[in-house]
């Protein structure tokens, strides 16, 4: 059994960074998309006794059905298409893949069905274009044309007019569609997919295009690790360090093992997504706290010392992933991700809430030990997934 972590974690809760926004309140849309995404209650109740952290697939799978069963229920009536439920839907439809309950795949069909198979209203955003992987999967489950159509038309008009995505207009001065890393994880997957699907290999250029430039803004050739946006290399933590936020990472490895899942070995620009993956994952896996769960800044923990459980679930299932690919050697990584599990097996309530997830935002930041929100759930989903595979 795990031992109980709230005590700890209690004792060094921090000041929260806002209050708790209530549903009767008018709220501006980013509040709207907070609240449907999670919260952090003052009592979530005790943690749970009945789960293991050990690699061993049983104890896997208990845990992620205890998770999954506790978002299930808690996220109906506020299932929608925003960025934060693509990131559960990809959870929990490996999550159906891992356990053989088929109540998870099916309440996202539900939700596919809904909606149209559309996706979000802004074009070119790629937080709108995340569910295009959702309904890439399930259409390579059915081949029905419906669940293909939204998303290849509106990825085709994007193609043959980028200028005109509504992002462009709050980009930066070199205009980067991508501008900020954690739409590596939103809108890359969707386009090797689609390639994937359609045999097309537009789709694989534009989106290496796109990530390139992205990355000669972002990404810190010495740190081996993303900005999260162009404020960041200017700014620096209290400790002198560079501030590198935790999950824009985890979005940007989880993005990476994605992508290459999609790219056919033969292909000229896989070498050099293998090459930016592993070393992601050497200097990541370098820094991990002795606990085994990341801190919201990765050089500055003790900036923030609660544990932050979306970074780590995506970090973890990245790992595992390349590890299952063969594009990291087990003996080095084994011993991370253990220990990244076992960490977050020790965040999840007796009820099933999975606590300790930063709400949304965009550099590192504070929360309560109870803060919950989908698609860290969707993370601890994805992790758990690949962890089930190291055994065989």
């Amino acid at each position: 059994m795990m031992r109980p972590f709230l005590s700890l974690v209690l004792l060094a809760a921090p000041v929260l960074a806002g209050p708790i926004v209530h549903a009767q309140n008018p709220l501006p849309p980013a509040a709207v998309e907070r609240q449907a995404a999670g919260d952090q209650p003052d009592d979530p109740g005790p943690p749970a006794t009945d789960l293991s952290a050990k690699i061993k697939r049983s104890a896997i799978l208990n845990a992620m059905k205890k998770v999954a069963d506790w978002q299930l229920k808690e996220a109906e009536s506020r299932y929608n298409i925003q960025w934060t439920y693509a990131a559960l839907y990809d959870g929990l439809l490996a999550a159906t893949r891992s356990t053989g309950d088929q109540r998870y795949h099916d309440r996202v069909l539900e939700v596919a069905r809904q909606n149209h198979w559309d996706v979000g209203p802004r074009f070119g955003h790629a937080d709108d274009d995340a569910i295009g992987l959702t309904y890439l999967t399930l259409y390579a489950e059915a081949h029905d044309p419906q669940m293909l159509a939204p998303t290849r038309e509106n990825l085709d008009k994007l193609l043959a007019r980028p200028e005109d995505a509504n992002n462009m207009r709050l980009a930066t001065a070199d205009n980067i569609l991508w501008w900020w890393c954690d739409t590596l994880f939103m809108a890359p997957p969707v386009l090797a997919q689609l390639s994937l699907a359609t045999g097309d290999r537009r789709y694989l250029e534009f989106m290496d295009r796109q990530w390139s430039l992205t990355t000669a803004a972002l990404y810190d050739t010495g740190e081996h690790l993303y900005y999260r946006d162009k404020r960041f290399p200017a700014m620096r933590e209290a400790n002198g360090q560079k501030i590198f936020w935790s999950r824009g990472n985890g979005w940007v490895l989880a993005g990476l093992a994605l992508v290459l899942e999609r790219m056919p070995e033969s292909d000229p620009l896989r070498a050099k997504y293998v090459k930016l993956y592993q070393e992601m994952a050497k200097r990541i896996a370098g820094l991990q706290p002795p606990d085994g769960v990341w801190r919201a800044s990765l050089l500055d923990p003790y900036a923030y010392s609660m544990p932050e459980i979306s970074g780590t679930g995506f970090f973890t299932f990245a790992m595992a992933w390349g590890m299952n690919h063969h594009l990291l050697d087990r003996r080095t990584y084994m011993p991370v991700v253990s220990r990244a599990w076992g960490g977050m097996i020790g965040h999840v309530y007796e009820d099933g809430r999975l606590g300790s997830i930063q709400p949304i935002g965009g550099e590192p930041g504070k929360y309560r030990p109870s803060s919950s929100y989908v698609y860290g759930v969707g993370a601890f989903l994805l992790a758990g997934s690949e962890l089930t595979k190291l055994g065989k």
